[in-house]
């Protein structure tokens, strides 16, 4: 099957958090660009959620890791195990790419699991991302531009631009940033945490309306909202987000597809 080279398909393998649920995985999005096909951010249930999507470890190029929060990384150290598996090898060996003290954090997990965790030659790099400022690497088939966001000292947000430049960008956790309206300027797709209800807003996460402001001031053309803890399921997460945004909006749901 011929590929074109900036096709752009997005997966959203989980839409959740780190509260058990047997609809919302935690959280990571799948985005396919040409022959390369990228997972940001891994938390639990994502290997299971990849084979539900038709995919597998085994095709996935790429993991970038918004922060270290364990409902977004904790699948890193399954995912690289079930690696090890010896009847199967990846078509590409795997880049890992995050932010400030990704190479600490990374030599910690080698500390404690060791040789379980070593996928030898199947592993082509570990990337750590600029966190002072903004970040911009040219890979196979796509370019990423990372910025820094309100979260954690390691958080970043990421945009993934084929080599025509059609964007999407994915926030991770984060409280309202001008950084990350500067990163979305002009995507396709914004796909924006939007953690709890207005009432319940927390430092370090969106609420709808504030996710809608960001997609606002940024001129997205879509925005998908995600990262929803249970309060959102007895709020009307899309009329807070109309508040502040009237383009086309969506509400991440588990192995959504949208194509770019």
């Amino acid at each position: 099957m011929h590929i074109d080279k900036n096709d752009i398909t997005v997966t959203i393998l989980g839409s959740g958090t780190c509260v058990p649920s047997v609809a919302r995985s935690s959280c990571a999005v799948m985005v396919t660009v040409g022959q390369s096909r990228l997972v940001l951010d891994c938390g639990p249930g994502t290997m299971r959620r990849l084979l539900e999507a038709g995919s597998s470890i085994h095709e996935v190029t790429h993991l970038f890791f918004s922060h270290f929060h364990p409902d977004h990384s904790a699948e890193l150290v399954p995912f690289l195990f079930a690696t090890k598996y010896p009847r199967r090898q990846r078509g590409r060996p795997l880049k890992l790419a995050a932010g400030r003290g990704f190479l600490d954090f990374f030599n910690g997990l080698k500390n404690v699991y060791g040789s379980w965790i070593d996928i030898g030659a199947q592993l082509d790099a570990v990337i750590e991302m600029d966190t002072a400022g903004s970040d911009s690497r040219m890979f196979e088939d796509f370019r990423v531009t990372s910025a820094p966001v309100a979260h954690n000292v390691e958080s970043l947000a990421y945009r993934v631009e084929s080599q025509d430049k059609r964007a999407v960008v994915y926030s991770g956790d984060t409280g309202y940033t001008e950084n990350l309206v500067a990163l979305a300027a002009n995507a396709e797709l914004l796909i924006c945490e939007a953690a709890l209800p207005d009432s319940c807003r927390v430092d370090g996460h969106l609420t709808p309306s504030l996710a809608g402001k960001v997609a606002s001031r940024a001129g997205v053309r879509k925005l998908v909202l995600t990262h929803f803890y249970p309060e959102c399921d007895q709020t009307d997460i899309a009329a807070e987000c109309r508040k502040t945004f009237d383009g086309p909006l969506v509400l991440a749901e588990d192995l959504m597809v949208i194509k770019i």
